[in-house]
């Protein structure tokens, strides 16, 4: 099932709004680039630990 990181979900301070969505690792991956390079979090561990607990399912609408 893909997934969702929503950065409204997560503090910062610029108010982000980007929401990003896939399979799970990718998604960490992603998050957590976006995590270092826009927000200026450490890629470590326990950042990439925090992202993945706070994944979603993404919802599916069928047409």
């Amino acid at each position: 099932m893909r997934k969702v990181a929503d950065s409204r979900e997560f503090p910062s301070e610029t108010k982000c709004t980007l929401a990003l969505s896939g399979e799970p690792e990718e998604v960490v991956r992603a998050t957590s680039d976006l995590a270092v390079s826009v927000h200026g979090h450490a890629d470590d561990q326990e950042s990439r630990e925090q992202i993945r607990a706070g994944l979603q399912d993404e919802a599916t609408e069928l047409a």
